[in-house]
């Protein structure tokens, strides 16, 4: 009986061991995996502060936690078993669709480009996309389900970019991956995006510290220096997440043409960014990155540009025809 006892607990233990190899496997290969998407990652938490920007401060906190569940909703339920089955049985479809959706950051990027050159004209497109936008509710569900159309483009990119940097190995394997990374980069874009949204909150009330030590007078000014620097700091932010929108979608397309037999413009954007880090000596590498991020956010500008016409008078009237048409049901 003892001798039972003790060869099922020497079992106990290897199952464990395995285990614990098995995790510290995923671990591995999800940090790894995490390290070849930080480049979209990084757009990522670029781009969602914008959509909080304007609405009251009680507000943002809810807003930020609304798109949060959304990306997570996005890459657990509908991305990771769709990446898998892709992968799976038709490898074919990926391109396609991750340009549909670099498509679609394009469009997005540059219809606020067209808005900052041209408020007015802008105001009449917004008019008829948005026809059923009404109070302020309304206002924050149509940020949010924007928002969480971004994320949803950017996260497919994420779990492809980590898909293909898996080894082989079993599904289950996989699926362990993909989850971990999907949690970690939600968990970090989102986290770092409230720091960023509340991070003037803070500053005032370390700007009304009234301690006299020097510790206080240090903790004020750098309170004050939040309450200043904030509104500037999140104007520059919406700035680059839209350009992050433009350069990514526009990347997505120049990437899907050369898998397509089409890499002309590719290379041509490689030759320009290799030519100019050849004389930039010690900002090679930073020289090579802009300029292979101009040229690809010059083809998403070029791309944006000719669908906003296309959503204004086409797409938009259809689905709010469909909007309409599903009120009246309801």
């Amino acid at each position: 009986m003892s001798i039972g006892l003790i060869a099922l607990l020497d079992d106990v233990a290897g199952l464990a061991k395995v285990a614990a190899a098995s995790l510290d496997d995923v671990a591995a290969q999800a940090g790894r995996a995490g390290i070849k998407a930080a480049g979209v990652v990084i757009d990522d938490a670029a781009v969602t502060p914008r959509y909080v920007v304007g609405f009251a401060a009680e507000r943002e906190l809810p807003i930020v936690g609304r798109i949060a569940l959304g990306s997570l909703r996005n890459k657990l339920l509908f991305l990771l078993p769709a990446a898998l089955a892709l992968g799976a049985f038709a490898p074919w479809a990926i391109t396609p669709l991750l340009m549909l959706g670099g498509a679609y950051l394009c469009y997005e990027g540059s219809e606020k480009v067209y808005e900052a050159l041209f408020p007015h004209q802008a105001h009449a497109h917004e008019a008829k996309r948005d026809a059923s936008a009404g109070d302020a509710q309304a206002l924050e569900d149509q940020k949010v389900s924007s928002a969480i159309k971004t994320d949803f483009i950017l996260s497919a990119e994420i779990m492809a970019i980590t898909l293909a940097a898996l080894p082989e190995g079993s599904i289950w394997m996989k699926t362990a991956v993909l989850a971990v990374v999907a949690v970690g980069i939600t968990v970090a874009v989102y986290g770092g995006v409230a720091l960023i949204v509340k991070a003037d909150d803070a500053g005032v009330a370390m700007a009304a510290n009234t301690s006299r030590s020097a510790f206080g007078s240090l903790v004020r000014g750098i309170g004050r220096a939040l309450v200043k620097g904030m509104p500037g700091f999140l104007k520059i932010l919406a700035v680059v997440g839209t350009a992050a929108m433009i350069w990514v979608g526009g990347g997505i397309l120049v990437h899907g043409l050369e898998s397509y037999g089409l890499p002309q413009i590719g290379h041509a954007i490689h030759a320009a960014a290799v030519g100019a880090a050849g004389v930039a000596g010690p900002l090679a590498g930073t020289v090579e990155w802009v300029v292979t991020a101009a040229g690809s956010g010059l083809v998403g500008l070029v791309v944006g540009a000719a669908l906003i016409p296309v959503t204004s008078f086409i797409l938009a009237p259809a689905w709010n025809s469909v909007a309409r048409l599903r009120t009246k049901s309801a």
